[in-house]
């Protein structure tokens, strides 16, 4: 039976662990359009970006101590101002590590952090409109699909879509923001 999945603020030392995911999915599937996976050294500049802004970059792990088993995170929806209250978020998990929740408890916490931020808006950017299991967990916590860009990446020799997702985050836009 697998130990209960932790969820938790991520550290620099976790980043080794992080980037083999990411590296993994970036050189097997589509749900990133990068094609290089970025070292070790990058995911700590972009993780140091995120957490500077107060963000949350969290890691799962299988139990206290345990490997990371995935990873998730908000960043800046777009950098000009009249976005500053809506993030982009992404979620990650091992090879080997899926259907055990991981990737729904993970960004349930990022949505958590994110409306206790008082951010209003959540925007999910899916690569590939068969990506079922991504559109699915988005689906599960609350978010709506709002668009598909056809054909906007090139990978593994063929075309590949863009499903854009939705969540309002606590009040959304039925107030003002502060």
């Amino acid at each position: 039976m697998p130990s209960p999945i932790v969820v938790r603020p991520s550290t620099e030392a976790d980043m080794p662990q992080v980037q083999a995911i990411y590296a993994h999915h970036v050189l097997t599937g589509i749900a990133s359009f990068e094609t290089v996976p970025p070292d070790e050294v990058e995911m700590l500049r972009r993780r140091a970006d995120i957490v500077g802004r107060g963000l949350p970059y969290l890691v799962a792990t299988d139990g206290e101590g345990g490997a990371v088993v995935g990873y998730a995170y908000a960043g800046l929806y777009r950098p000009r101002p009249a976005y500053r209250h809506t993030v982009e978020d992404s979620v990650y998990v091992a090879p080997g590590q899926g259907r055990r929740g991981i990737g729904r408890q993970l960004l349930a916490a990022v949505v958590a952090h994110c409306e206790a931020m008082g951010l209003r808006q959540m925007i999910a950017v899916i690569g590939d409109s068969g990506n079922s299991g991504s559109i699915g967990l988005h689906e599960s916590l609350g978010f709506v699909r709002v668009g598909l860009l056809p054909s906007v990446g090139f990978k593994f020799g063929r075309w590949v879509d863009s499903v854009l997702m939705q969540r309002p985050l606590g009040e959304g836009d039925g107030t003002l923001p502060d």
